[in-house]
């Protein structure tokens, strides 16, 4: 076999080479082209996927807009919408008293006492429309559901700030101290003045703040209640115009007096009738009564036949960890010993001076103290101790006592004639939410005993534990 010639064989070399450089060509063109393709249709699916987190988001975005907000704290629990102007939410006071009386011969009962248990239910239906439920589940505080009963039921419309209007039960504006929360009052049981106030009527009223929030008044008209009262009855078809002016001059400043406020109260009607909504009784801190029309404890048959006017001056004073609060009332009232009998104006008036002082450095105020460390089990916290003084005093209308048996509206043997109480109490605030207090109050009166003597002091040992939220 004849061997290729040098010339013959580098031919071939070159022929295949260039035949293996072709393919290799066409075979790299083809493998980028596969290579884009393969890119192209990744990028598609990329930009899918990327829409579909977009519509995704859009509608979790819109879910998110109607999604209700549901909060928990140390105020209590509500449910709302993303906006916020419907609203509905859920609170509660509780208090447990431990009531004792020293050198009372057992005349009052010691023991235990459930003296408040209010859930509450409020909110806002919209931007114009607000609304508050409070039942009362402590009855007669011993057990007895008697007492039962509906403490606020009302509803606002809020036009503004400056001016909203509130309908149904509510406080009376004229007592401040009674305008205070059952769980922010210094002392375990309010002081004289509110015992000359009205406590919750049926009416309308209307309510604002003005200059920035320094001028608060409210105004309003309604069925009408004795002294120291809630409506318990159908009224007498008459009506009872109240209202309240109250200024901070100094609110939106950071100077001294900051914390003063001052104002005027009162009221004005006509009653006629008898019973617990038209005749007051006048009662001590330890919640006795020391007072009311009649010759007997609880006698009936005395009248309301005319006029009932109040006028209540008050003021209060914060700052940093002291607290002062102040007030005076005087109730003038038209009686009749029968239906039709001669008509006698009295004019009963109180007073009360009460004075705190926070050890622990928090800030005294008319709704509180919030301890700076809460108490916590193991930890750091303390929470915060006040010290709490107050002083006061109810006087009955001489003239009340004027005349015999017969014709005397009050019997001096069985009512006193004027009331001085001195009491010293101490609330250790363990949160925002728990508080532990302790106060004595000592009692002084003038008449009330037989044969024209004083009835004897009463000396109250009060305790209370305090839950809010």
């Amino acid at each position: 076999m004849s061997r290729l010639s040098l010339p013959a064989r580098s031919l071939i070399s070159l022929l295949a080479f260039s035949t293996f450089a072709v393919s290799s060509q066409a075979l790299a063109a083809e493998a980028e082209q596969v290579e884009t393709l393969r890119v192209q249709e990744l990028e598609q699916r990329l930009l899918v996927l990327e829409r579909k987190l977009e519509i995704q988001n859009e509608e979790a975005a819109a879910k998110a807009k109607d999604a209700p907000v549901v909060t928990a704290g140390e105020k209590g629990f509500s449910l709302k919408n993303a906006k916020g102007d419907y609203e509905i939410k859920f609170s509660g006071l509780a208090q447990i008293d431990g009531r004792y009386f020293i050198g009372d011969d057992s005349a009052f009962r010691d023991g235990f006492q459930a003296r408040r248990l209010r859930p509450t239910i409020q909110g806002n239906l919209g931007k114009l429309v607000a609304f508050r439920f409070t039942p009362e589940f402590a009855g007669s505080g011993f057990g007895e559901a008697s007492g039962n009963s509906i403490v606020d039921a009302y509803f606002d419309l809020k036009f503004s700030p400056a001016a909203s209007l509130r309908v149904g039960k509510q406080k009376g504006p004229i007592g401040l101290e009674r305008l205070q929360s059952g769980g922010s009052i210094e002392l375990i049981e309010r002081g004289f003045p509110t015992e000359l106030v009205p406590n919750r009527d049926l009416g309308v009223a209307l309510f604002g703040e003005l200059a920035q929030g320094t001028v608060s008044y409210t105004v309003g008209v309604f069925n009408g209640t004795a002294d120291g009262r809630d409506v318990a009855a159908a009224d007498d078809g008459l009506k009872e115009y109240e209202g309240r002016l109250f200024v901070e001059p100094f609110k939106n400043d950071y100077g001294f007096f900051k914390g003063l406020g001052f104002g005027i109260a009162g009221s004005t009607g006509v009653k006629d009738g008898t019973g617990a909504n038209l005749l007051p009784r006048y009662r001590t801190p330890g919640q006795n009564v020391f007072f009311n029309y009649g010759e007997t404890a609880g006698a009936t048959g005395y009248f309301a036949t005319g006029s009932h006017n109040r006028y209540a001056p008050q003021a209060y004073f914060y700052r940093n960890s002291l607290g002062l609060l102040a007030e005076y009332v005087a109730s003038e009232q038209t009686i009749a010993r029968t239906n039709g009998g001669a008509e006698q104006s009295l004019s009963n008036t109180a007073y009360s001076v009460t004075a705190s002082y926070v050890l622990t450095g928090e800030d005294a105020s008319f709704k509180g103290v919030k301890p700076s460390k809460p108490y916590a089990i193991g930890g750091d916290g303390f929470g915060a101790v006040e010290l709490v003084a107050r002083v006061g005093n109810l006087s009955i209308d001489d003239d009340a006592f004027v005349g015999t048996a017969a014709t005397r509206l009050a019997n001096p043997d069985v009512s006193a004639k004027k009331a001085d109480s001195y009491g010293l109490g101490v609330n250790w605030y363990l949160t925002q939410n728990a508080k532990l207090s302790a106060d004595y109050n000592e009692t002084r009166f003038e008449g009330g005993a037989a044969a024209g003597a004083d009835r004897n002091t009463e000396k109250a040992l009060f305790t209370r534990l305090t839950i809010q939220y």
